[in-house]
This record gives C-alpha cells, structure tokens and sequence, in this order.
C-alpha cells in the first residue's frame, strides 16, 4: 500500500485556501508517498486538495448541482428566505455520497499513511496534521449524515481484493458495510472532533482547521443530533439499527454536548463591533454588513478563502441590484416579505404582518420611499437592501408601477393579497416586462421609470427584482462596475463564526431549562441571546420572552442567506408545516401621481409558484447505485 502510486491534484491555495498555482514542490503528475508525505510542502498539497473537497455550503453550493457550481442560484430560495429566477422548490437533487466516500478515504490514507514518515516531522506538527484530517472527515460525515441519517462508518483504508476468487468474494463482502445507527454516525463525528481539538493548534493559517474550530463545529453537529432526538418521528431499522431516528432519551445528552462545545470558546473569539456604536444605527447596519467582507474579524471562526485569479465566484455579479449591474446578472436573491417581518421595527398588523391599509381600508402613503423601513432593527439593513436604502453611492430604486387614478378619496387595496389576480391595466402603469419601459410624465417636468432602476421586470432570467427586496449580506460595496462579471467575485465564505456559536449555545440552553435541567441555562441563554440582539441594534429579551421559537427565530435572523436555513428547519422537523402549500408573500411600491408619495401593496408572489415539503425529505434517498452494490444498505422511508 505504501508504494502506492496515484495523481495528486496540486491545488495548493494561497492564501492556503484561495490559491491554487503556487506550490513549492515539482510539478509532477504521478508521484510516490515518499514524494508527498516526506516534506511540508507534499503534505500542504495534500491538505490542500482535501480541504478544497469538503462540503461546505458556501458561494459555490446549490441544490441541483452540489458542492461545485459555477453559478450558484440562491439555496436560500428553498427556505422562504428568498424568491430567486432560477431557484424553485425542491429538495437536493445532486446525491453526495460518492464524492464524500472519495473524501473519507483520502483523509483515512492520510492518516494511515502519515505515522510511516512521522520521523521527518516534530511530534506537534505530526499531531496537529492528523488533527486536520480528522476534522475534514467529520465535515465529511455530518454532511451525509443530516442528509441520509445512519450511514456506512469506514474509519480505515479498505484494502484491494486478493488475488485468489476466494479472497475476493471474501474482500467483497467486508466492503458490503450496512448503515449505522443515525446515533452512532454522530457519536462518530463527535469523537473525531474531540480527536481534532486536542491536536489542532489554537491558531493556524487561514482557510485552515483550528481547535476553536473543532468545537465550534462540535456545538452545531450535537445541536443537530439534540434535536433530531427530540422532534424527529420518521423511524427507521435496517441491520439491526436505527438508521433514520435517535432515541428521544438521547436528547439532552447532545444538547449538554453542543453547550459544552460551544462553552470551550469563550474569551477566545468576540462578536464583530468594529464600526458599531451604541448610538447610532446607521453604524450598527454599517456594522454588520462589513462583517462578512472582513477576513481578518475576531468574530470568523472558520474560513474558505478565495482569491481572484485563482480560486473565485460569483457572488457579486448575481446579486448586485440591477441598477449598478454591467449587463449580465443582477437580483438573484431576492428576500420575500415573510422574511423581512422576523425583524422588528416595521409598522406591523396585531398579527405581526406589515400594515399597507390604514384603518379605514386604504393605503398608507409615505413621503419618501425607504420610510416604512426607518426604524427596522439595524441587522435587517445590514443584511437585506431596501427601497431607498443608499449603496454604492445610489440610492436602491425599484417599484412595480405607477398609479395614475385619483386618491382623494383614499387608495383601497389593489388586488387580493392571495392569490394569483394581477394589476389592472388603468390607472396603473406597470414595469415592463423588459428592463426599458418607457418613462413616465409625473407633473412638473419630471419623469419616473415605472420600474424603478432596479424594479420588477419578468421577461429576462438575468435581471430584475422580483420580491421588493434584494440582497446586502456579503457584497462588495467597493468592487467596480468593471469588475461584475463571472469568476471575479473573492470574498471568504464564512463557514464558523462566533454569532453561531452563542446561538447554537443558547439553543441548547433553552431545550435543556424547558426540560427541568436547570435555571442556570436560563440565565446562558438570555446573555447569549442578549449579546446578538445589543449587536444587532434589537429590543433586548427578557425571561418572558425567550422561549424556544424566540431563540430560533434569533437564528434565522442573525444567519439568513448564509445556508444554514434549509438544513435548520429540517432538523427542527417543521419545513412541512411552515412550508405546506405555502405561496411567500412580497411587497410592491408604487408612485401615486396626484399625491406624489409612494404605497406599499403587500401579496403573494406574483408568479404564483406554490411552495411545499414532502416530509420524506427530511431524509434524504440513498442513491440507486448504492443499494445496488450492497443489499445491506436499506433505503430510506418514502423511496
């Protein structure tokens, strides 16, 4: 096995998880163990290649097409976060098994490997590289198992078949391994990274695992298995094992686990406060915003770099709002109005959704119009651009038309907020359905384009705000017109990040005080709690009014459009019911002519797509070919 030969992929990045051309080793295709685990720079190559393969949800993900898109639609279209023109409903279609069985046995060679050329190496440096390849394989494993539930657990190389037909049947058969429990998949993932924390370093190149890492990681993996545990109802046995199902009795068990994780971190990361200030909320949105184009912030946990030329994507040139686009893509997130009332500070309805109609039926009218969204917490504008919200020296500009009928009387509602009416022709006048509609005489020689600059057009995939909302989080405020173009777009995705943790503690917190464990939670989770919603520039909670759905809420805020949505309200078990036939809601602005002021017409998405889970979902069906090679490996419920 040591003689092996087999092709390296030299993809060494630079910074070590950005840069793929610079590598301080000869240019060989086809070279020997020797060759790479006998210097630093063949192990950097090798760690390289594995930490560019494993599954992180990231610029690159998409539902469709996996961990290795070219363009990435917006995932968060799946969760009601977002409407997008290319994203619809489903679930993940692309199977990551094999590509993760792939990933598991090179980090397994790794570390098989690795102890025969350890006396070329300090003791640490051998330590914290095992370190590192066993933190990759429980990347590696929670993505199957939150995906499949129990799954094959291979901690070793298998060897090839003998040479005799006697020792390939029986080599055949050791490699038909059936799934395990779900419980032990992420006790396995669990043992790995307590294996990592203690022999990674506390700090280590960027793009690179750290202990810190580990644990924080650990904090997300036990709050899943917590709450599968306890919400869970799809039950599975396949081999003498739960394949699909953890014990409810295991719950708080992962849940003291996840705060445990989460609790190794304090003092040693902070949130990002670096242009905030407590009385000033422009700052606070500033503040926020320019956290996840911050690299170097005490809040990143864990980081994959990009670098243009070399690694990049396309997270700019997708999102951008059409008016400062260069012609390709614009508004590919577009954030849905049950997505905006999480956040406080907007004028609501008793019922919490945003008020359109006065007391007497009609429209509210606003002078200006970013107005309605004045006094929305702080986070909302940090994460999401709203109308007349200034960006890059702009001011976003985006309506679905202008009324021309007369409002003396008061405005009534347009069309049914439900269902799929569409707007009068008269006295409206609509955006195109091309992103030139002919401007509009409003009075006093001016003119208004009835879509705005970056408003509702429908007849092209590749522009146009579709929701009244489009995306802040992760763009490049400073990044030329020029320079919006496919592959030209290197922020680091941030996979860990300290708000996480404090959030996956608090949740923990608040299942183990709901289950008698303890006031002392309480208190954890109310100062954790407390510590996003102060950044954040929210109303601070209290004892009355955290509970479990106050906390998870918290989490959706905080974490929307970074893709971790999707996977959270799966494990919570409620997608089919938050998303059973649902249609998401959007907000048109329109310019009223004779008051020269600007409404708010609130209805379900126009395209009248309607939304729905298929509670199978929750996991995930193991790929045909699988099953086919191996009848110990039982499907999962539904396929």
């Amino acid at each position: 096995m040591k003689n092996r030969l087999y092709i390296l992929l030299l993809a060494l990045m630079v910074p070590f998880a950005s840069c793929k051309k610079n590598l301080d080793v000869p240019p060989l295709n086809i070279i020997t163990d020797k060759d790479v685990f006998g210097s630093v720079s063949g192990i950097d190559a090798y760690m390289s290649r594995i930490y560019l393969q494993m599954p992180i949800e990231d610029f690159k993900y998409q539902s469709t097409t996996g961990f290795k898109a070219f363009f990435a639609g917006s995932a968060s279209a799946n969760t009601g976060e977002a409407i997008s023109r290319d994203v619809g409903n489903s679930t993940e279609t692309f199977n990551y098994w094999a590509d993760a069985y792939a990933l598991i046995r090179d980090c397994n060679y790794f570390m098989e490997t690795l102890p025969t050329y350890a006396g070329n190496f300090s003791a640490v440096q051998v330590a914290n590289w095992q370190g590192e390849a066993r933190y990759i394989r429980a990347v590696t494993y929670f993505a199957l198992v939150k995906r499949y539930g129990g799954v094959p657990l291979v901690d070793k190389v298998l060897t090839k078949p003998g040479e005799t037909i006697d020792d390939i049947v029986a080599e055949i058969e050791q490699f038909k391994i059936p799934r395990s429990s779900e419980q032990a998949g992420y006790d396995f993932i669990g043992t790995d990274l307590d294996f990592a924390y203690t022999n990674l370093p506390a700090t280590n190149v960027k793009g690179r695992a750290t202990k810190y890492a580990a644990a924080a990681l650990k904090s997300r993996v036990m709050l899943y298995a917590g709450t599968i545990a306890k919400y869970n109802t799809i039950n599975l046995t396949g081999g003498g094992a739960q394949v699909c199902g953890i014990p409810a009795t295991k719950a708080n068990d992962y849940f003291k686990a996840a705060y445990d994780a989460a609790t190794l971190l304090d003092g040693k990361f902070s949130l990002y406060k670096t242009l905030w200030s407590a009385t000033d909320k422009a700052a606070q949105a500033n503040n926020f915003a320019q956290l996840f184009l911050d690299v170097n912030s005490a809040e990143n946990i864990f980081v994959r770099q990009y670098k243009y030329p070399d690694a990049d994507h396309w997270y700019d040139n997708n999102q951008i709002p059409h008016q400062m686009w260069n012609g390709t893509y614009s508004a590919e997130t577009c954030p849905t109005l049950d997505f905006v009332e999480m956040y406080e500070g907007l004028p609501t309805n008793p019922n919490g959704t945003f008020q359109s109609l006065d007391a007497a039926g009609h429209y509210i009218m606003y002078t200006n119009p970013g107005d309605p969204f004045a006094n929305i917490e702080p986070r909302a504008k940090g994460t999401i651009l709203f109308p007349g919200d200034a960006f890059k020296g702009q001011i976003i500009d985006l309506r679905r038309g202008i009324y021309t009928g007369s409002t003396t009387a008061g405005l009534n509602k347009l069309v049914p907020a439900t269902g799929p009416a569409q707007y009068p022709a008269a006295p409206l006048i609509l955006s195109s359905a091309t992103d030139v509609p002919a401007p509009v005489d409003i009075g006093g020689g001016k003119t208004m384009n009835p879509a705005g600059s970056s408003g509702y057009f429908t007849s092209t995939g590749t522009a146009g705000c579709i929701s009244g909302f489009t995306i802040r989080k992760y763009l490049d405020p400073t990044k030329a017109t020029t320079d919006l173009a496919n592959n030209r777009s290197d922020q680091a995705w941030i996979e860990l990040r300290y708000a996480e943790v404090l959030l996956n503690r608090a949740e923990a917190a608040i299942e183990l005080f709901t289950a008698g464990q303890g006031a002392n939670y309480q208190t954890q989770a109310l100062a954790d709690i407390n510590a996003i919603r102060d950044r954040a520039g929210a109303t601070l909670a209290t004892t009355a009014t955290l509970n479990i759905a106050a906390v998870r809420k918290e989490r959706r805020k905080e974490l929307a459009f970074e893709n971790k949505t999707w996977f959270d309200l799966r494990r919570w078990r409620i997608a089919d019911t938050e998303m059973n036939n649902r249609y998401w809601r959007i907000l048109n602005q329109f310019y009223v002519k004779d008051a020269a002021k600007y409404i708010y017409d609130d209805r379900q998405d126009e395209r009248n797509t309607l939304y729905t889970f298929d509670p199978r979902w929750y996991y995930e069906a193991i790929p045909g070919a699988v099953i086919s090679k191996s009848p110990n490996i039982v499907q999962n419920p539904g396929y």
